[in-house]
């Protein structure tokens, strides 16, 4: 699962404790992205398109909320749904046992 990740610094708005609906805003070709600072977002529009292609396939894990790029994390079926956890087996173990609560997490 894609959890929000801020395109300028790469970090999960979730594991900084920022919600998503009242993080900074700003858009690039009618898209919406969220930032965990204002800087961020400033930045950011200085070359919106790097900043995009350089997390198009990063997700976050579920679990302990660190932030990778898809090729480095660990597909999961769940309820016919692709989830990425990191490759750590205390995540896979840890979401076996909690698979709801920590994906509402990540879409809080």
């Amino acid at each position: 699962m894609k959890g929000a990740i801020c395109p300028t610094c790469s970090c999960s708005l979730v594991r900084l404790g920022i919600e998503i609906a009242t993080a900074p805003v700003a858009a690039h070709e009618g898209i919406e992205y969220r930032f965990c600072c204002e800087g961020c977002a400033e930045a950011f529009g200085a070359d919106p398109a790097r900043f995009v292609a350089e997390v198009a396939d990063w997700v976050v894990c579920p679990v302990c909320l660190g932030e990778k790029p898809k090729e480095l994390t660990l597909p999961i079926d769940h309820q016919g749904s692709e989830v990425r956890l990191c490759r750590c087996p205390c995540c896979r173990d840890e979401f076996a046992k909690r698979p709801g609560e920590l994906l509402a997490r990540l879409a809080a």
